[in-house]
């Protein structure tokens, strides 16, 4: 059975993303865009339209034209939406990159994704600069007036008044972004993106959700990640929401900027939620001016959800997508009489879903468990240069499948209870298991590795690691190499030595054996 949303359909206009959020800013004037949460410091969007436009010119006059390859690798801040929608002007393509990242993990996605320029934060240059030296980045900019040796500063392109060319965009066909998905298994791959894409989910989130333009919406989740990026910065733009951002997650700062700016609408994920529902901290604050809780990017429990809902006086909605469907395709509707706390909604407008079955890929009633597919105009072009893993994920006949195991309801609210695909996520970031497994097995006392998720309470999963020896290594050891090499939530929480990983005849391994096997306590 083929599901879809309650509303009708609605007309997604065929344009480029910045000219149409630019349209949308002219008549707001000086109404605050964007404030940096712990300085104040403020983006009108009449200033987000003017530096956008000067920015742009800059980069165009230095040669930076139609598909060139641009990497963001900051923390949120104002800046960062200027320099997004300043490259998307010019038909470039944005990849966002986590500013946790080591240089061999930034190296690499530069390299896949044929980056020319790069922008940081001075915190992250020295990373950046080791990164670039084996990539195709030509310039590195830094955010701020004044930029360490080895970089430019990002203001130095603004020129106002100036006027950046005119560029002809395919909005089916030309990409706006390049954000990087492990998909349902694998290393991250390149997520294309189109112009169409974003405007789509954009027009349809904003139906679902409810957002109105006197919102003050909390900017915590990360920019680099497609929630915060097209949930958070874009939709704000498109909606004339004020969004308050933070450079990263601190539950006291993040209390103290809801009180002070009197926050109404947060996007937030599950481990963020939990801290609302349980953490004395939260007494000390006037959280009153919260209207909504919108969860997503990993599932959120029920009994969470009702819990803060309860203490802070407040909607707690959920909703579910992938990056590679730009990501929302489900959500629970804001102006909807009944709330599911355990679903994740019905389909977006314009978004079919349906539930497969595991084994034979029949499509199944309600109430019947299976694999949801969905699909609509915010499902990916694919991934780039990857053809097969494009193929794998999107059938012929356009269905995303999601790996995600669920059902729908009578009434068409979906429910997501377990994973087909292997990735952890741990606070609603992707963790590949292969990434891990590949660095457990170059240190030269392992023989075989197997990375598995591991239930914890406030981050959702964390990575266990399963390994063979074949020298001296002690546990404490190896968790210590692999955080050397990779970001902190990528890092292996737990770590058990065995004397064989389990595998297929083909030697895949099985990895839901070694979950069993931790569910039983052995």
């Amino acid at each position: 059975m083929i599901f879809r949303a309650p509303e009708a359909p609605l007309t997604i206009p065929e344009v480029g993303l910045t000219p149409f959020l630019l349209g949308r800013a002219a008549g707001r004037g000086d109404k605050p865009a964007f404030v940096d949460g712990p300085s104040g410091r403020t983006l009108t969007h009449r200033g987000w339209a003017e530096a956008v436009r000067a920015t742009a010119a800059g980069l165009a006059r230095r040669g930076f034209a139609k598909g060139h390859v641009f990497a963001i690798y900051s923390p949120n801040l104002p800046e960062y939406t200027v320099a997004f929608h300043a490259v998307s002007l010019l038909g470039g393509v944005v990849t966002t990159i986590n500013p946790s990242y080591t240089a061999a993990e930034l190296g690499p996605q530069l390299q896949d994704s044929g980056a020319r320029c790069l922008v940081t934060v001075a915190p992250c240059l020295e990373k950046a600069l080791e990164a670039v030296r084996s990539s195709g980045v030509r310039e590195v900019f830094v955010f701020g007036e004044d930029a360490p040796e080895g970089a430019m500063p990002f203001a130095s392109l603004q020129e106002p008044g100036g006027d950046p060319p005119a560029v002809d965009i395919d909005p089916r066909q030309d990409l706006v972004v390049l954000p990087y998905s492990s998909g349902t298994t694998g290393l991250p791959k390149g997520v294309m993106l189109t112009h169409y894409n974003l405007v789509a989910n954009l027009l349809q989130t904003a139906q679902a959700v409810g957002l109105d333009p006197d919102e003050i919406m909390l900017g915590v989740l990360p920019f680099f990640h497609i929630y915060g990026m097209v949930v958070i910065m874009n939709l704000g733009l498109y909606v004339g929401a004020t969004v308050i951002t933070m450079p990263r997650f601190d539950l006291q700062q993040c209390l103290e900027l809801i009180q002070r700016y009197r926050i109404t609408y947060a996007n937030v994920v599950p481990p963020i939620v939990l801290a609302l529902a349980k953490q004395p901290l939260v007494e000390q604050y006037d959280l009153r001016s919260l209207r909504i809780l919108f969860s997503g990017a990993a599932p959120l429990g029920e009994n969470v959800a009702l819990a803060a809902s309860a203490r802070l006086g407040c909607r707690v909605l959920q909703g579910y997508g992938l990056t590679e469907t730009s990501p929302v395709t489900h959500a629970i509707r804001a102006h909807g009489d009944r709330v599911h706390a355990a679903g994740i909604g019905p389909p977006l407008p314009n978004t079919e879903a349906k539930v497969v079955d595991l084994a034979t890929g029949a499509e199944l009633e309600p109430n019947q468990e299976g694999e949801i597919c969905v699909r609509g105009p915010q499902v990916m072009k694919g991934y780039l240069n990857r053809p097969e893993a494009t193929a794998a994920m999107i059938d012929a006949e356009g269905w995303l499948h999601t790996g995600d195991v669920g059902h729908a309801d009578q009434e068409g609210c979906f429910f997501v209870v377990d994973r087909v695909k292997e990735l952890i996520k741990y606070k609603g970031m992707q963790v590949a298991p292969a990434e891990l497994e590949a660095l457990l097995l170059s240190h030269p006392a392992v023989a075989d590795a197997a990375v598995i998720p591991l239930a914890h309470e406030e981050a959702g999963q964390v990575p266990k690691a399963f390994v063979v020896l074949k020298g001296p290594a002690t546990p404490d050891e190896l968790m210590a190499f692999v955080a050397e090499r990779v970001a902190p939530y990528k890092r292996v929480r737990c770590l058990e030595v065995i004397d064989q990983i389990p595998k297929s005849p083909s030697g895949k391994i099985l990895r839901r054996l070694l979950v069993q096997r931790e569910q039983a306590g052995r």
